[in-house]
């Protein structure tokens, strides 16, 4: 029997003693069950006045936040954090955050308004930060390619090691390339599957079914089931976005169920919405869907303990 804790059971005292790899353990353990939000750092200081978004998706059910357009090197003004760094985020919502890095084709590095990108600088940045984990892909328009993502992933291991997660996919960005699972694709989703595990990803992204046109929960079930069988404490995260995200509560009940279907070990919720933070309360309606009142409660409750 694992000696780690469930992630859905963690508060304070568990996120402040956890290694990247219980980390990863933790998410696997949580069967299915974990929800993640994002915040568009870029779209604004956020929804409230006195609040980051990150605060209040955590305060609404999100168990790992993931910043978008957060820039690392100092160089960039990054709103939605209000003054604030990651380190200082994390006292505040005491849960794993992560951070977002494109990984554009050369000479499509459009910095400033995708974001930072994946480098042997800011993914040091990243980990100096005290980034939990660190996402591999590509905004919208950002001229993301599979073999870009999966050059990033063999650089960003070589860096990080087991010190954070590595999450990689493709679950947007799809008008020159079909993302992940979708069988349009010019190559087979098993395939790039296989190549981004053996390139260091702990974590595959995958799009959520009901959210990115054509994409079928049957597609994306055999990816996860092909992920979790080709190296067995692989995770899988299902991606919620095109701006379905901000839809009203019944959309995102459908989904969700749909998602979880899937099997996927993570359900991520996107930004789209207001102000860099999707609707609050389609965080809370994705929590209750996955894993009910009691594991939704405990997460806006007890994360101070």
């Amino acid at each position: 029997m694992s000696k780690v804790k469930r992630l859905i059971d963690c508060t304070k005292s568990d996120f402040e003693k956890m290694t990247a790899t219980e980390l990863k353990e933790s998410i696997y353990e949580s069967e299915g069950r974990v929800i993640m939000s994002q915040h568009l750092i870029m779209a604004g200081k956020g929804m409230l006045t006195g609040v980051t978004n990150t605060e209040i998706e955590a305060a609404f059910g999100a168990d790992m936040i993931l910043l978008n357009t957060y820039h690392v090197d100092g160089k960039h003004d990054n709103p939605g954090m209000q003054g604030m760094k990651l380190k200082d985020l994390k006292k505040l919502i005491n849960r794993p955050i992560g951070i977002y890095l494109g990984c554009p084709n050369k000479g499509e590095e459009k910095i400033s308004s995708h974001g930072p990108i994946a480098t042997p600088e800011n993914i040091s940045l990243c980990l100096e930060e005290g980034a939990d984990f660190i996402v591999l892909g590509g905004n919208p328009g950002s001229g993301t390619t599979i073999e870009t993502i999966i050059e990033s992933t063999k650089m960003a291991k070589e860096i990080i090691g087991d010190k954070a997660l590595i999450f990689s996919g493709k679950w947007e960005d799809g008008v020159r390339e079909k993302v992940l699972g979708d069988p349009l694709a010019k190559r087979p989703a098993k395939e790039i599957i296989k190549e981004l595990i053996d390139a260091g990803a702990d974590v595959i992204d995958l799009p959520a079914p009901g959210s990115r046109h054509g994409i079928s929960v049957d597609m994306i079930r055999e990816c996860v089931e092909f992920a979790h069988s080709y190296k067995p404490g692989t995770a899988v995260m299902a991606f919620l976005d095109s701006s379905v995200e901000s839809a009203d509560v019944d959309t995102i009940r459908e989904i969700a169920l749909k998602m979880k279907e899937t099997g996927a070990d993570i359900h991520a919720i996107g930004d789209g919405g207001y102000a860099g933070c999707t609707v609050p309360e389609n965080i809370y309606q994705l929590s209750m869907t996955i894993r009910g009142r009691r594991f939704t409660f405990k997460r806006m409750a007890a994360n101070n303990r």
